[in-house]
Parts: C-alpha cells; structure tokens; sequence
C-alpha cells in the first residue's frame, strides 16, 4: 500500500496573499482611472487649499491617477516591492487628507488600507 501527502494544499497564508495581491491590484488601478472620469466624486475636493491655490486640481488628480495605475500594476507584477509603496502612497494620502482638514474618517480608513498594504509586503515576502 503507497500513500502519499497531498502538497498542493493551498494554506489560509496563501489565500490571504492572493485576495491581498488582487484587492491591491484592482482597487489603485480603478481609483486611479476614476482621477480622469470623476464619476465615484470629484476627487479635487480632497486637495488642500494651498495646492488648488497654487496648480489646477485635475492637473494634481492625473499625475495621482498615473501613479495610482502604475502603482496597481506594479503590485501584480512585484508584489514585494510594491505593497511598500502603495503603503507609502496611502501615507501621503493620509497626510494630505489631514492636512485638507475634514476628512478624518477617509484618512482613517485609509490608514486601515495601509495596514493592508504592509501585511501585503510581509506575505509577498513568503509566498513569491
């Protein structure tokens, strides 16, 4: 009688990763195609004063769309690499957030997304 062990089993470590790697792929690339569309909100209204003051807002909104794209690619192709800087992103956002004042409960969720993204980088590191 042969026996054998089943090594394809899939862990919870694994499935955590992939739902993080696609959620972390998805999300900042459809964010990042709304910045020219504005159909979700006019993402404008999220900037300080003192930028809108000083560079028209859907000029900023097209570079952050630019970056939330590549950022969103670049978490599928180098999940290890990219997890950190969508983390990084998401504390820029924080801040600005901040600093526009009146948007705390966004800022706070985006420190959640941010949570993510860091646990994102600490799974990468194991499962590719």
């Amino acid at each position: 009688m042969t026996t054998t062990t089943d090594t394809t089993q899939v862990t919870p470590s694994q499935t955590a990763f992939q739902i993080l790697r696609l959620g972390y792929t998805v999300a900042p690339i459809l964010f990042g195609l709304d910045k020219f569309f504005n159909l979700m909100t006019d993402w404008t209204e999220f900037l300080p004063g003192f930028v809108t003051d000083t560079v028209n807002g859907s000029t900023v909104m097209a570079v952050v769309g630019i970056v939330e794209i590549a950022a969103g690619i670049g978490v599928w192709l180098r999940p290890r690499i990219f997890a950190y800087v969508v983390a990084a992103w998401l504390g820029l956002i924080i801040v600005t957030l901040v600093i526009a004042g009146d948007f705390w409960d966004i800022a706070l969720r985006d420190f959640g997304l941010l949570l993510g993204a860091l646990a994102l980088g600490q799974l990468a590191r194991q499962h590719v």
